[in-house]
């Protein structure tokens, strides 16, 4: 390739030959040619909906300018013939290239490129052009793809690291200002300095990908190791350039001893690639808090990026369909590096050892312990998905933490089991295989199975191929002074091998791998004066549940789990039965401030049986009031239907300022998701009964039925991400004095142009009404709520600020426009369009009907502040029915808001990206 670099236009100017060499058994009429460049070129594109879906909002709102293309000016064959070529809309990042003869095996065919890359912000994959003038170049030039089992890999880009380019050996010039500097891992043949312009020539052999960066100020360091030069910008607080290449030195030195010599002479561990995929935990700490050495977060965040670029640019897999393997050895490497050098590390370091957090759990894992929990969070979800998946299958947690640290723990599961150093010289001998030939899942999977001395097909069909869950617990624990007899239960029906401790004191005195064949399987150790049998005590098994791993073995114990009180929050402690306490403050109109106590036992990890207990001192009553809450989630693996909810709760509150309510809510949910877990649609279908009972109060006149229970089932069928938001919902509720049937759909839109749309259509009916007060009717602009499911701050408000407060339920209006309920039936149509940024107007129309009245049409309009979308709003009234409200008396009464303090509402607002 030659290169020219145009700094100001943000564009590379590029000729490129490319001598293709059919090294398959196939004849080849056509050749692919990866453009992931082209993949940032407009809205539509696999990328931006890949965006769209994760919820970032930057690519879609960026201009036009910041965005990237690849214009192909001409592309001929070795006698300048054009060649006819194909890039469709659907599949934009990538060209078809139909040659002219047919390319048989062993062939060579020359191809001339001419083409402008015109490169994109980094604010978008952090590679691009940045704000500093210069340029993180990845995947930006037109390269030969990859060809395996007779046809090409034709993979879009989705941002995540995987491109599969065919082994490639690159020649390159390129021409930058004289003021730039160029950082690469390929080598440097040449650099001469002419008409105010640099060109390097630079060269790389067997390779199918490379780093470049272009810079005003050139940021790395350069570190010698024997025949490897690493080039590193890695932010290093106060560590000076010795301290910094002692730790390179032995990363370098362990990767070559554990893993292979680098087939290479240089190679860039830069800050975009460590803040692409960082050391989840370390990266979570507010800079403040300093658990760890400087030498040591240096360390880990050098290690685990020079691992990832180490593996990316000498194995020769398909990075998409393969990627469990290179997360594997990756995070294999690093928990054996940890075991060498830092066995002792903490996972909250120094934190551990301060008084104020002995109690938790968390605080005694090593730094080694947290890949299993990073795993765990998905699986008690039931979002884990199989090692073996293809990465663009992959949630984004999955992608980038829980499937990796598996992976990792994985390798270390099989090895620890096989012992005799059969997994580290396997990952050395299929590392040798890559410098010579081009290599997939079941060249490593041989290798492995060659080596071992056991079986281990149910290693790649069960923890790699497959979500199947292990779980093991005993069922029966006998023992005598010199022997210990146990039965243990297979609870999930797979096979996998589990190691039995024999524990004294805290020390291991027997360890002991079994390998239970049938559901029940009966065991007899020598005890060896344990006093506890432990099955998985070194968590060395991804195991889905270890509250059920131990027995003790003393003459007399009263429970084999005692109690134990933790403040806040902490890991699942399998020895003790957590109860987790954490002092509360709520707020209501009537009840004001209220203080409490909250005990549960919903730890880190998700368990099946969860309870809420709350009690709490209205302030404003002088009474006790509190809310509580208990359920069993049942979640189902190998079906759509993937979660089954059974729950009650309760809250006693005030609704009035002299009268408390008490609701009993008992209800079941069914949770049902897409096959592709990447799909954003849920659906829920839930049965539930509603049991109130009101005290009489001396403020409301409406009190006719102060006591009632209402049977209600929903149904909710939601698709979501950036671009479109899609949701339908049906009610139907029974009482005995009423029935009422409803549906909702809502739609939002994000508009090429970045203007945006929000529909919401609602009907509801009743279907009898025996009932002689509105509390039950439909709402114009402010349910009555009587089944308590809002959280208003004074629902029983007509005036004042807490009457002000907006739900956008049933009629869905902003304007207090009379009648504003109706008893019989209920259509409207609510609407807003963004003019600029979070600035709205938005309007409403509306039909309603009560008994023995005409129907009437009810219309509003006006201007909305969606600071947070239902989170944080703003809405003034305009014009309504009522007139021109702005300009009438007390318009700062008209206004309406909606604000959210839930703490675990907002959450899910910087969470749905992940899941």
């Amino acid at each position: 390739m030659e290169v020219a670099v145009n700094l100001e236009l943000k564009t590379l100017n590029v000729k490129q030959d490319i001598t293709y060499h059919n090294t398959s058994n196939d004849s080849l009429i056509s050749i692919v040619l990866n453009d992931w460049n082209n993949a940032f070129s407009d809205k539509n594109t696999p990328l931006a909906r890949r965006f769209s879906d994760e919820f970032y909002r930057g690519f879609h709102l960026a201009k036009t300018s910041e965005r990237g293309n690849t214009t192909v000016l001409s592309l001929t064959d070795s006698d300048n013939a054009a060649l006819e070529w194909e890039r469709t809309a659907k599949n934009p990042d990538y060209i078809v290239v139909k040659l002219n003869r047919k390319l048989r095996p062993g062939e060579k065919i020359d191809l001339h490129l001419v083409y402008i890359s015109k490169i994109p912000s980094d604010k978008f994959t952090r590679y691009g052009f940045d704000q500093n003038g210069g340029m993180n170049l990845k995947d930006w030039f037109l390269s030969p793809a990859r060809f395996e089992n007779h046809r090409f890999m034709k993979y879009n880009n989705f941002n995540l690291d995987d491109i599969a380019n065919a082994g490639t050996d690159y020649e390159i010039e390129i021409k930058v200002p004289q003021q730039y500097f160029v950082t690469t891992d390929l080598d440097q043949v040449s650099e001469d300095n002419i008409n105010s312009f640099k060109t390097y020539v630079l060269s790389g052999g067997n390779r199918t990908d490379f780093n470049l960066f272009i810079e005003k100020q050139n940021s790395f360091k350069n570190y010698e190791n024997g025949s490897l030069q690493v080039l590193t910008n890695l932010k290093n607080k106060r560590l000076t350039d010795i301290q910094s290449a002692i730790i390179i030195n032995k990363v370098v030195t362990f990767a070559n001893s554990f893993i292979g010599k680098y087939p290479h002479q240089k190679i860039t561990v830069s800050q975009v690639d460590y803040d692409r995929n960082p050391f989840y935990g370390l990266n979570q700490l507010p800079s403040f808090i300093s658990p760890f050495s400087d030498e040591f977060v240096f360390e880990i965040t050098f290690l685990k990026t020079y691992l990832n670029n180490y593996l990316k640019n000498s194995l020769r897999l398909d990075p998409r369909k393969d990627n469990w393997i290179y997360d594997g050895i990756q995070i294999y490497t690093m928990m054996k590096y940890i075991e060498e050098n830092h066995l002792d590390q903490k996972m909250l370091g120094r934190l551990s050892d301060m008084k104020l957090f002995s109690s938790f759990n968390i605080t005694n894992l090593t730094f080694n312990e947290q890949y299993s929990y990073y795993y765990m969070l998905m699986a008690r979800k039931n979002l884990d998905q199989p090692l073996g998946d293809p990465k663009n299958t992959l949630i984004k947690f999955n992608e980038q933490i829980a499937s990796k640290y598996r992976a990792g723990l994985s390798l270390s599961y099989l090895d620890d089991y096989l012992n005799h150093n059969i997994v580290p010289e396997s990952v050395q001998e299929f590392y040798d295989l890559n410098k010579s030939e081009q290599t997939n899942r079941y060249d490593f999977e041989k290798i492995l199975t060659q080596k071992s001395p056991k079986k281990i097909d149910w290693f790649f069909n069960t923890i790699i191929g497959s979500r199947d869950i292990i779980d093991y617990k005993f069922t029966h624990v006998s023992r005598t002074k010199d022997t210990v007899a146990f039965r243990i239960k297979n609870r999930t029906g797979i096979y996998a091998p589990i190691p039995i401790y024999g524990i004294k004191r805290d020390e291991v005195v027997f360890k002991e791998w079994v390998e239970p064949k049938t559901a029940d399987s009966t065991y007899t150790f020598v005890r060896k004066n344990a006093d506890k049998i432990v099955i998985n005590y070194d968590n060395e098994v991804p195991e889905y549940n270890q509250r059920n791993n131990w027995r003790s073995l003393k003459s007399l114990v009263i429970t084999n789990r005692p109690i134990k009180f933790n403040f806040a929050k902490d890991l699942e402690d399998p020895y003790y039965n957590q109860i987790l306490y954490i002092p509360t403050l709520t707020y209501n109109y009537y009840d004001g401030f209220t203080p409490g106590m909250r005990f549960h036992n919903k730890t880190i990890l998700d368990k099946p049986f969860t309870f809420d207990i709350n009690p709490a001192y209205s302030l404003n009553a002088g009474t006790l009031s509190g809310s509580s809450s208990f359920s069993w989630n049942q979640y189902y693996r190998n079906s759509t239907l993937y979660n089954v909810r059974y729950s009650i709760s309760q809250n006693y509150y005030h609704y009035a300022p002299d009268a408390t309510y008490l609701r009993l809510n008992p209800m079941v949910q069914f949770r049902i998701r897409e096959e592709n877990f990447r799909d954003n649609r849920k659906q829920m279908i839930m049965f539930r009964q509603v049991i109130v009972n009101r005290e009489a109060s001396t403020y409301i006149t409406d009190n006719s039925t102060p006591n009632y229970s209402i049977f209600n089932a929903r149904y909710a069928n939601t698709k979501t991400e950036l671009v479109n938001h899609f949701n339908f919902m049906t009610d139907v509720q029974f009482s005995g004095k009423f029935g009422k049937l409803a549906a909702e759909i809502e739609y939002r839109r994000l508009f090429e142009n970045n203007r945006k749309l929000n529909l919401r259509l609602y009907a509801g009916s009743f279907m009898y009404n025996r009932t002689n007060s509105d509390y039950f009717s439909f709402g114009l602009d402010r349910p009555s709520d009587y089944m308590f499911d809002y959280n208003f701050f004074g629902r029983s408000e007509s005036t004042g600020i807490f009457s002000q407060q907006y739900v956008i339920a049933e009629g869905g209006f902003k304007s207090k426009i009379e009648p504003r309920f109706a008893n019989q039936w209920m259509a409207t149509l609510n609407a807003s369009y963004a003019i600029w940024n979070w600035i709205e107007v938005y309007g409403d129309v509306g039909l309603m009907k009560s008994k023995h009245e005409i129907e009437k049409f009810r219309y509003d309009s006006g201007v909305r502040l969606n600071l947070v979308p239902d989170y944080f709003e703003l809405y003034f009234p305009v014009y309504s029915n009522n007139g021109w409200e702005i300009s009438q008396n007390k318009y700062s009464e008209k206004i309406r808001f909606v604000v959210t303090f839930s703490p675990k509402t907002l959450l899910n607002l910087f969470t749905r990206k992940w899941l």
